[in-house]
């Protein structure tokens, strides 16, 4: 609910799309930077729950201060209270799937993942449609203040993760915590550049995901020039989720549909159909349009799950995953600040160019090489000086999971 809840706080103070995809960017660009580290205090915590909460609280408290912001202060100054809120991003989102290996056995985890990616297609419907409902009803402040209350209301749900047992053992700690932790955020990376099924999922989602950021900031402008009104463009967000939802939901019921790694190709040619159709679609036809994103999205994002699981080992999945989350994000937040500049010349104009930007996505998934080349191969093994326990370390000894 934050992010559109904030578009529609940009629109509604200023009466300029730039000033949403400012704070969008601004959030989500500090997330990218914020993930790595987040995801190496994750690894290195004898209580991640701890450190998820607190993380989680702040970012409450972050886009709180946003919204006092906006409108009250000039831009220069409210960018920077952004900045500083998208740093504790991350725990939204890359702190909750990575505690998934360690809590389900190894039979569970590709159904587990398809439900995890269901939850934050649940989350993509409800957030969007509450923004709306809310900024319609009491106005765009109300609606970011709801978002913040809804952060703060899962503090307690990841405070009791810390009741599902201990996960994998940690390395013993040494001095020279800070150049540690470079190594260990380094190594993240060097993880994701290493495998090449991770990386051309990564690189893939990347990309892709700047044409959602473009996507999403249109939705808006959409809302104002066809529907009716800008807090109608939530709408738009919604019936995406609600055409995520029902994939995902199908995949979670039939778990053994082919390969996670073709899984993203097709998901991404989707979407980039999708954006093209809205951009040409009359009225509330765009509702269907947009909608058929839904459609690629929630499979890219369970098939993103899967290769995850089945490529990271049990001490790097925090790493990992908030990391190749946070340049997700990364390149969300490159569209939404690419859209900001072309949404308010022309809609269409910036929607075909979000479609063009997903038949770059689905080039680069081909030029990583194809996912049936990797197939067979040993999946990483754990770094020396590490101990896995648990069904976590189970799920690293497998060649291949299906989605």
């Amino acid at each position: 609910m934050s992010g559109p809840a904030l578009l529609l706080l940009g629109l509604a103070a200023t009466g300029r799309p730039a000033t949403g995809s400012g704070l969008l960017a601004s959030v989500t660009i500090a997330g990218a930077a914020g993930g790595p580290l987040f995801g190496a205090l994750l690894d290195r915590s004898r209580r991640p729950d701890r450190v998820l909460a607190g993380t989680l609280a702040a970012y409450a408290l972050g886009i709180v201060a946003v919204q006092a912001a906006v409108g009250r202060l000039p831009m220069a100054a409210v960018v920077p209270i952004a900045l500083a809120a998208g740093l504790f991003n991350p725990s939204v989102a890359g702190g909750w799937t990575a505690q998934l290996p360690g809590l389900v056995t190894e039979s569970e985890l590709t159904r587990g993942s398809a439900l995890d990616a269901l939850t934050y297609s649940a989350a993509s419907l409800a957030g969007p449609a509450l923004a709306a409902v809310v900024a319609a009803g009491f106005g765009a402040r109300a609606a970011v203040l709801t978002a913040a209350a809804l952060v703060a209301l899962a503090v307690p749900a990841a405070c009791s993760l810390s009741r599902s047992g201990p996960g994998p053992a940690l390395a013993p700690r040494r001095p020279g915590a800070a150049g540690q932790m470079a190594a260990q955020m380094a190594a993240g990376f060097a993880a994701i550049a290493t495998r090449r099924p991770l990386l051309r999922a990564t690189a893939t989602s990347v990309v892709s995901y700047a044409g959602i950021g473009m996507l999403l900031v249109c939705c808006p402008v959409l809302g104002a020039q066809r529907l009716g009104g800008p807090a109608r463009g939530a709408l738009l967000i919604s019936g995406m989720a609600v055409a995520s939802l029902t994939a995902n939901a199908i995949l979670a019921r039939r778990p053994g549909r082919g390969q996670p790694d073709a899984w993203v190709l097709a998901s991404t040619l989707a979407i980039g159909v999708s954006m093209a159709a809205a951009a040409v679609a009359p009225g509330w036809l765009t509702l269907a349009a947009v909608s058929l994103a839904g459609v690629g999205e929630g499979p890219q994002l369970t098939a993103l799950f899967a290769v995850r699981h089945r490529e990271t080992p049990a001490s790097m999945r925090g790493q990992v995953y908030t990391t190749a989350a946070s340049l997700k994000i990364a390149g969300m937040a490159a569209g939404a600040a690419l859209a900001g500049l072309l949404a308010g010349r022309s809609v269409t104009g910036c929607l075909l160019v979000a479609a063009g930007t997903e038949l770059c996505a689905a080039a680069a998934y081909l030029l990583a090489g194809p996912g049936w080349l990797n197939r067979g191969r040993a999946p990483m093994t754990t770094p020396p000086g590490t101990a896995c326990t648990g069904p976590a370390a189970r799920t690293t000894a497998r060649s291949e999971q299906g989605s």
